[in-house]
C-alpha cells in the first residue's frame, strides 16, 4: 500500500462523508418542523444524532422526544438543499445570519407529511428509508454549540425495492445514501466487498 507525506491542515468542517438524514419533530403548537443534518450515526437501534444546540430541532426535542430519521437517496439533494437556509425558530437565532424563518418546511422542500406509526412527528413519504425513534438522551457537546441526541429506534419503514425478498434486510446494493462530503452531495460508488458480518452477501 502507497504512502504518502500528511500535511497538517484545519478545515472549517469535519463532515468528511457522513449521511445526509431528515429529521422530523414537533413544534410547541404541535405543526411538524422538518430540518436536514449531517451528524448522526448509528449503534444498534440506537441512533446518535447531533443538532445546532440554539435550532428548531433541538428546541423541540428537549420539550417532546418523538423523532423521525429520515434519509433521503442522492437524487433528493435538490430538496435537502432547498431545506438547508430555513430555519424553524422565530426570530431567527443571532448565530444562522444566512439563514431565514420558515415555518412550511414539508411544503418549501416539495416534500409529502405521512403519518407516523408509533411516534408523533410525521415522516418524509418520499424517504427511502424512515426511522420512527424517540430521544432518550438530550445534552450539550463540549462547546455548547450542540446537542448531542441518543434517539432509540422503533419502527424502520423502507420502500418494498428496498428489502431483500423474504427478510428484513436492506439490500445494500440497493440502497444508496445522499452524502454530505465537506458540504457536497455525492451518491455511492460501486460495491468493494462486504464485511466478514454480512448477511446479505
Amino acid at each position: 500500500m502507497p504512502t504518502f507525506a500528511a500535511m497538517e491542515i484545519k478545515p472549517r468542517i469535519l463532515y468528511f462523508g457522513t449521511p445526509v438524514v431528515l429529521l422530523s419533530t414537533e413544534n410547541d403548537d404541535g405543526s411538524p418542523n422538518l430540518a436536514p443534518m449531517s451528524s448522526a450515526w448509528a449503534l444498534g437501534w440506537t441512533v446518535v444524532l447531533g443538532v445546532g444546540a440554539d435550532g428548531q430541532t433541538a428546541h423541540n426535542l428537549r420539550a417532546r422526544p418523538d423523532v423521525v430519521i429520515n434519509l433521503p437517496g442522492p437524487h433528493q439533494w435538490e430538496a435537502v438543499e432547498r431545506l438547508a437556509p430555513l430555519t424553524g425558530r422565530d426570530p431567527v437565532p443571532a448565530s444562522k445570519p444566512q439563514f431565514r424563518h420558515e415555518r412550511a418546511k414539508f411544503e418549501a422542500a416539495g416534500l409529502t407529511p405521512e403519518p407516523s406509526r408509533q411516534v408523533r412527528p410525521p415522516r418524509v413519504a418520499e424517504c427511502p428509508l424512515q426511522l420512527e425513534a424517540r430521544a432518550a438522551s438530550v445534552q450539550s457537546d463540549i462547546s455548547g454549540m450542540f446537542s448531542i441526541v441518543e434517539a432509540r429506534v422503533l419502527a424502520v419503514h423502507a420502500a418494498p425495492e428496498l428489502v431483500v425478498p423474504g427478510t428484513e434486510h436492506v439490500d445494500p446494493s440497493v440502497w444508496q445514501p445522499l452524502i454530505y462530503n465537506f458540504r457536497h452531495y455525492f451518491g455511492l460508488g460501486a460495491e468493494l466487498g462486504h464485511s466478514f458480518r454480512s448477511e446479505t452477501r
